[in-house]
C-alpha cells in the first residue's frame, strides 16, 4: 500500500512537469507587430520564429507583453482607453480584463516569479514611478518616490529584487535595484547616455539592458551587480529590448538593422545572430520569452516545487 502510494505521487510530479513542458512547447515567444495591417498587437510565435499567430485585435496600440510564470496569462500595455493601461489576457488571446483604470499613462508590466503580483511604472503623480499591484489590479503600493522618472521595472527570479532605469542622479536613464519592497535602491550603471530595459538572465545572475554609450543603443550584459559590464552587439542601427531564453543561453532582442523592426535572436556572447521574424513589411518588436518554472533555478536556489514532489514521494 504505502510503495502504491508512493508510485502515485511520482506519477503525478511527472505529469505536472509534462504538462508545464507542454504548455512551453506551444507557446515560446510573445511579441508585438502590426503586420497584419493593425496598429500594434500582441502576437505569440515559437522560439524559431515558427507558427506566428495573433492574440489581440484592437485599433489600439498593444505594446510591452509579460508572461505570467506559468504561462496561462500575458500582461501588457494598452492605450485602447487613450492613455496606457495594464490589461491581462490568457495565453491563448482570450478573457480580456484591465487591471489599472487612470487617467495618466501606466506602462511595462512584469511579473514577480511566484505569480501574485506585478510592478509597473506610472505617471499617475505626474512623474513616472514604479508601482506594485496583485495580479487582478488590487492592493496598489508606489514602490518609489523620486522628483525624477522610475521607470521600465523588471522583477529578478527570485523574487527578491527589481531592476529599473531610473534618472534620479543625472540627466540620462541608468540601471538601478532595490528591494522588491522598494527599500534600498542603488545605481549599477553610471554612463553618460541612456541605459534602459533591465532584464534579468533566468539564474538571477546577470543582467541585459539596452545602452546608447557608443552611440546608438546596442544590448549589453552586465553582472548582477553592476560589474563587469560587456557589449553584445555593435551595429549602426538601434538593437533594444532583449528577453533570456529559459535556459540563459540565448537572448531575442528588437533591432532596426534590416530598415524596419524585426526580433533576432542571439547567443550570450552576441554571437550567433539570427532573424526570426523576417517580414518586409511592418514591424516586429518587444519580445518576451515564457520561462517554465522547471527550467531553471534562480541562483542559489534549487528547484523548489520538484523538491517539494520528490519529498512527496519519498
Amino acid at each position: 500500500m504505502h510503495r502504491k502510494y508512493n508510485l502515485a505521487y511520482f506519477v503525478y510530479a511527472l505529469g505536472l512537469a509534462m504538462l508545464i513542458i507542454g504548455v512551453d512547447a506551444q507557446a515560446k515567444i510573445a511579441f508585438v507587430s502590426d503586420r497584419d495591417g493593425h496598429s500594434k498587437e500582441i502576437y505569440v510565435m515559437d522560439d524559431d520564429g515558427g507558427n506566428p499567430r495573433r492574440l489581440t485585435d484592437n485599433p489600439a496600440i498593444d505594446w510591452d507583453p509579460s508572461w505570467s510564470p506559468d504561462g496561462k496569462r500575458i500582461a501588457f500595455m494598452s492605450d485602447r482607453r487613450e492613455n496606457f493601461d495594464i490589461y491581462v489576457m490568457e495565453a491563448a488571446g482570450g478573457n480580456l480584463r484591465r487591471l489599472t483604470d487612470n487617467l495618466h499613462d501606466d506602462v511595462y508590466p512584469s511579473w514577480s516569479p511566484d505569480g501574485t503580483r506585478i510592478v509597473f511604472s506610472s505617471e499617475r503623480d505626474r512623474n513616472y514611478e514604479i508601482y506594485v499591484m496583485e495580479a487582478d489590479g488590487g492592493n496598489l503600493q508606489n514602490l518609489t518616490n523620486n522628483p525624477l522618472p522610475d521607470d521600465m521595472p523588471s522583477w529578478s527570479p527570485d523574487g527578491e529584487r527589481i531592476a529599473f532605469s531610473s534618472y534620479r542622479d543625472n540627466e540620462w536613464g541608468e540601471i538601478y535595484v532595490m528591494e522588491a519592497d522598494g527599500d534600498n535602491p542603488r545605481r549599477l550603471t553610471d554612463n553618460l547616455h541612456n541605459d534602459w530595459l533591465p532584464s534579468w538572465s533566468p539564474d538571477g545572475e546577470y543582467i541585459a539592458f539596452s545602452s546608447e554609450n557608443d552611440g546608438n543603443f546596442d544590448i549589453y550584459v552586465m553582472d548582477a551587480d553592476g560589474g563587469n559590464p560587456r557589449r553584445l552587439t555593435n551595429h549602426p542601427e538601434d538593437d533594444w529590448g532583449s528577453s533570456w531564453s529559459p535556459d540563459g543561453k540565448r537572448i531575442a532582442f528588437t533591432s532596426d538593422r534590416d530598415r524596419n523592426r524585426e526580433v533576432y535572436l542571439m547567443d550570450v556572447d552576441g554571437e550567433n545572430i539570427q532573424n526570426l521574424t523576417n517580414m518586409r513589411f511592418g514591424d516586429d518588436s518587444q519580445p518576451a520569452w515564457f520561462h517554465p518554472i522547471f527550467a531553471v533555478a534562480p541562483a542559489g536556489k534549487k528547484l523548489t516545487m520538484w523538491g517539494q514532489l520528490k519529498g512527496a514521494v519519498r
